[in-house]
């Protein structure tokens, strides 16, 4: 009951905090793209990009900026679907989130993009991490799956899965992926093919569980979120930064 009384003030505490991060707008063609950044934008430190999960930029990937910020990082929070296309409901944000999963090769492409409009706003090329939730958390694999150049990627409760007729390449970024134990989302066979794909890939990779977790377990406005296990996560997500970036 508890949570309850304190989840409107959380809220209410995310919205506030928001109002610091600055937009940005950035295009792929004649798409725009409207991502938003962190109050350390021109600095050259270290850049976090964070990937928003499925309904587009929201308080959990803001509030994840202003945490990064205070930690003495740039971060960009992207747009991935671009002006015009945000899904107003999960039905929309499904089909939407579908399409990039599918095509993922546009999904890296919009990743790469801004990854580039980071690096426009001062971040050290050589020192960025990708960070992303649920689909954002797919999308994290991903910009690890396509070589770019980031040092490690940290999937947030997101989509393991992968088509079994696509290659498999190297890969060098280090992965974490944090894990609610109890997501009905991922398989136990796309659990254990994403483990077989990062071992033929070679790469530094580690998934931590988290128990009695569901899915969208970090998200305060979520009905799985689970403040302790969120707060675990948080901490193994500022070890990984740490180690990547510092």
């Amino acid at each position: 009951m508890k949570y309850l009384v304190l989840l409107p003030l959380l809220v209410g505490s995310i919205t506030i905090q928001a109002q610091n991060l600055k937009s940005v707008t950035y295009t792929d063609g004649t798409q725009k793209l409207h991502g938003m950044v962190s109050a350390h934008e021109g600095k050259n430190l270290p850049g976090v990009l964070i990937l928003p999960a499925w309904k587009g930029i929201d308080n959990e990937a803001k509030q994840a900026g202003q945490d990064l910020s205070k930690e003495g990082y740039i971060a960009f929070i992207a747009d991935i679907y671009g002006e015009g296309n945000i899904p107003e409901d999960d039905a929309a944000a499904s089909k939407l989130a579908g399409q990039y999963k599918n095509d993922y090769k546009a999904y890296q492409n919009r990743i790469q993009l801004a990854l580039d409009a980071l690096i426009k706003q001062g971040a050290d090329p050589l020192k960025i991490a990708v960070i992303g939730y649920c689909f954002g958390g797919t999308g994290a694999l991903e910009a690890a799956r396509g070589g770019l150049s980031v040092q490690g990627v940290i999937s947030i409760h997101g989509g393991l899965a992968r088509a079994a007729d696509r290659p498999i390449s190297l890969i060098k970024a280090k992965v974490l992926v944090e894990h609610p134990a109890e997501d009905k989302s991922v398989s136990k066979a796309d659990y254990d093919s994403f483990i077989s794909e990062m071992n033929t890939a070679k790469a530094d990779w580690q998934i931590i569980n988290y128990a009695h977790c569901g899915h969208t377990f970090t998200n305060p406005e979520s009905a799985d979120y689970n403040p302790l296990m969120a707060q675990r996560a948080w901490k193994h997500t500022l070890l990984f930064l740490d180690e990547l970036l510092k």
